[in-house]
C-alpha cells in the first residue's frame, strides 16, 4: 500500500523529459512509482488534475539561517514550492561562530529558542523546531574570519590562517556542505587569494562547494570571476558564483566575456556553475556602499567614523567622486528601524527631498540612524542580460533572501519581493514563453542545483528518489510580492510534499514540517 497518491497530473520529472501524464506513489519518503497507478491503494490521495507535478524547488542561495529558527513553517519558501534551502551564503552563516563575530543586522534584533556557536549546536537547535524545509549548510568566511581575527582590514597572519581551517573542519565534521564567500563585504573583502585558496582546499577535501559572492559584480567583474576560478582550480571544490550578474549600466557590456570565462572553466573540465533571481534590481545593506577603510574594526567603529563630522565629509567625497548624481535614483529604502519606516518602499531622491537633503547627505543620514541596519534595492542591472544568464544550462535559481511569513515576527521589515516571489516568477516566465521551456526551467530548479550541491537522491522524479514533491496550477502561478508591498505570499502552488510528508494541501500549510538536514 502506497503512504501517498498524487493522481491524474501531468509530470515533469526535472531532467528536461516533455510532460507526461503519470501519478505519483510514494511510500516510506521515497518515490514508490511514476506511472499509471489507477488501481494502486493509498492511505491518502492528492487530486492533480489539470496541474503539473514536479520535484521539489531548491533554492540554491538562501539566507534563512537563523530566520528557520524564528519561522520554522518557511512559508514564504513553501508556497513557492521550495523544498530545500542552501543557506550560509555570501560569506554569512549562523554557525560556526564566537561570541566577537557578530550577526547581519537583519539577524541581530531577534530573540532566538537558544544559544549556538558551533553547528553541531545550531544543527540540534534547527531540529528541535523541525523546520519544514530540507537544510544543506555552508560555513560562511566572513563569519569564521571574524571569528578569529575580528573585523581588522588586514591579511590573515599564519597562526590566524590555520585557526580559520580548523574551525572550518570542524564545522564540515558537524554537517557543513560546503564554504561561501562574500567578498564585498567586511571582514572578507580584506583576504587575499591565498586565504581563500586554502580555506576553500578543505572544502575540496571534505568533497564540498566554494560559494562566492564576487569580489566586484560591476567594473571588475572578469578579474573577480578569474579569482573564482582559480579558486576552483587550485582547491578542487566544486564552484558556485553567487547571483551572476552585471551591476551598473557602464558595465552591462561585460556580460558576454564573463559567461565566455566560465564556459571556459567548465570546458576544462572544472564544476562551475552560477545562481540567478528573476528580478534586475539587489538587495543589501546601504553601507555595502561604503569604501573598506570606513568599514574596518566593526560596527561600533563603522559608526564612530559617521558620527564624527571630519571623517563623514571624507566619506561624503568619496561616495560622490565614486558615484554620479545619476546613480542615487537607481536607489530605493527597504527595511529600516521603526522610526523610520515611513521611508520604506521609497526612491532614495524622494526620502531627500522629505528630510531636505541631498541624496548622499540623506543616505548617511539613514544609515547613522538606523545603526547600520537600513537595507535597499539597487536598481541597477539589464533585463536583457538578466534573461541570457537565466538561459544557460548551467545556471540555475536562488532567491538570495531569507524566508519571510506575512504573520509573526517576519512581517515587520521590508524585504526584496525576491524572498516571496523568486520561483513562481521565473515559472510564469517559462510558461508564458518569456525564458527556456518548461521543462528546462523544472530541471533548473530541482536537477540542475540537486546534482552540483551533491544532494543525492533528491531533484528527480523517479523511483527510489527522495520525495520532494510540488504540485502546481500553471494557469495561476504567480508572484504577487512588490516592491511597494512586498509581504504576499505567491500564487498558484497547490500541494508541496517534503521527505513523502504533505507540507502544503490545496494551498494551505498543513502543520506538517518534515525538513531534513542533508
Amino acid at each position: 500500500m502506497l503512504d501517498l497518491k498524487i493522481s491524474g497530473g501531468t509530470v515533469l520529472d526535472g531532467v528536461g523529459t516533455p510532460p507526461l501524464r503519470a501519478d505519483v506513489g510514494i511510500t516510506d519518503g521515497r518515490i514508490a512509482d511514476v506511472g499509471d497507478l489507477q488501481n494502486a491503494v493509498a492511505r491518502r490521495q492528492l487530486d492533480a488534475t489539470g496541474r503539473m507535478v514536479c520535484p521539489g524547488f531548491i533554492d540554491a542561495h538562501s539566507h534563512s539561517d537563523a530566520y528557520l529558527l524564528l519561522e520554522p513553517s518557511a512559508a514564504g519558501k513553501v508556497f513557492q514550492g521550495v523544498t530545500t534551502e542552501v543557506i550560509g551564503n555570501c560569506g554569512a552563516s549562523a554557525a560556526p561562530r564566537t561570541p566577537q563575530a557578530r550577526m547581519p543586522s537583519d539577524w541581530e534584533p531577534f530573540s532566538y529558542p537558544g544559544r549556538w556557536s558551533t553547528v553541531a549546536e545550531y544543527r540540534a537547535l534547527l531540529e528541535q523546531v523541525k523546520p519544514a524545509v530540507n537544510v544543506y549548510a555552508l560555513a560562511g568566511h566572513n563569519t569564521l574570519r571574524a571569528s578569529v581575527m575580528g573585523y581588522e582590514g588586514r591579511p590573515a597572519r599564519p597562526e590566524e590562517q590555520q585557526a580559520m581551517e580548523r574551525l572550518l573542519e570542524q564545522a564540515f565534521d558537524e554537517g557543513v556542505r560546503g564554504l561561501s564567500t562574500g567578498l564585498i563585504y567586511p571582514p572578507g573583502l580584506s583576504a587575499t587569494a591565498g586565504e581563500l585558496q586554502s580555506l576553500a582546499a578543505v572544502a575540496g577535501r571534505k568533497g564540498g562547494i566554494y560559494t562566492s559572492h564576487l569580489r566586484s559584480e560591476g567594473a571588475g567583474l572578469l578579474d573577480a570571476i578569474r579569482e573564482t576560478v582559480a579558486v576552483g582550480r587550485t582547491s578542487g571544490a566544486r564552484v558556485q558564483i553567487s547571483h551572476l550578474k552585471t551591476a551598473g549600466k557602464s558595465n552591462w557590456g561585460l556580460l558576454d566575456e564573463a559567461l565566455a570565462l566560465i564556459e571556459a572553466a567548465r570546458s576544462e573540465g572544472l564544476a562551475v556553475a552560477a545562481d540567478r533571481y528573476p528580478y534586475t534590481s539587489s538587495c543589501t545593506e546601504l553601507d555595502s556602499l561604503f569604501p573598506a577603510w570606513a568599514t574596518e574594526g566593526g560596527r561600533a567603529a563603522e559608526l564612530a567614523r559617521l558620527r564624527d563630522p571630519a571623517t563623514r565629509a571624507k566619506l561624503r567625497d568619496e561616495l560622490l567622486q565614486s558615484r554620479g548624481a545619476e546613480y542615487w535614483p537607481t536607489v530605493t529604502v527597504g527595511s529600516t528601524t521603526p522610526p523610520n519606516a515611513r521611508f520604506r518602499g521609497l526612491p532614495l531622491p524622494q526620502v531627500a527631498a522629505m528630510v531636505r537633503m541631498e541624496p548622499v547627505d540623506a543616505f548617511l543620514s539613514l544609515i547613522e540612524s538606523d545603526g547600520l541596519s537600513t537595507s535597499g534595492f539597487f536598481h541597477g542591472m539589464s533585463e536583457e542580460n538578466l534573461w541570457k544568464i537565466l538561459a544557460k544550462p548551467w545556471v540555475m535559481l536562488g532567491s538570495d533572501a531569507s524566508l519571510r511569513a506575512p504573520w509573526g515576527p517576519l512581517s515587520r521589515d521590508f524585504p526584496h519581493p525576491r524572498a516571496y516571489g523568486t520561483f513562481p516568477r521565473f515559472l510564469r516566465a517559462a510558461l508564458d514563453g518569456r525564458t527556456v521551456p518548461l521543462p528546462e526551467a523544472i530541471r533548473k530548479l530541482t536537477a540542475l542545483p540537486a546534482e552540483h550541491f551533491e544532494m543525492r537522491g533528491r531533484g528527480v522524479l523517479k523511483t527510489g528518489m527522495r520525495a520532494d514533491v510540488v504540485v502546481f496550477n500553471p494557469a495561476a502561478v504567480a508572484d504577487r510580492s512588490t516592491y511597494t508591498k512586498p509581504h504576499q505570499l505567491a500564487a498558484g502552488i497547490v500541494h508541496v510534499i517534503v521527505n513523502g510528508l504533505p507540507t502544503l494541501v490545496d494551498g494551505d500549510l498543513t502543520g506538517i514540517r518534515a525538513g531534513a538536514w542533508l
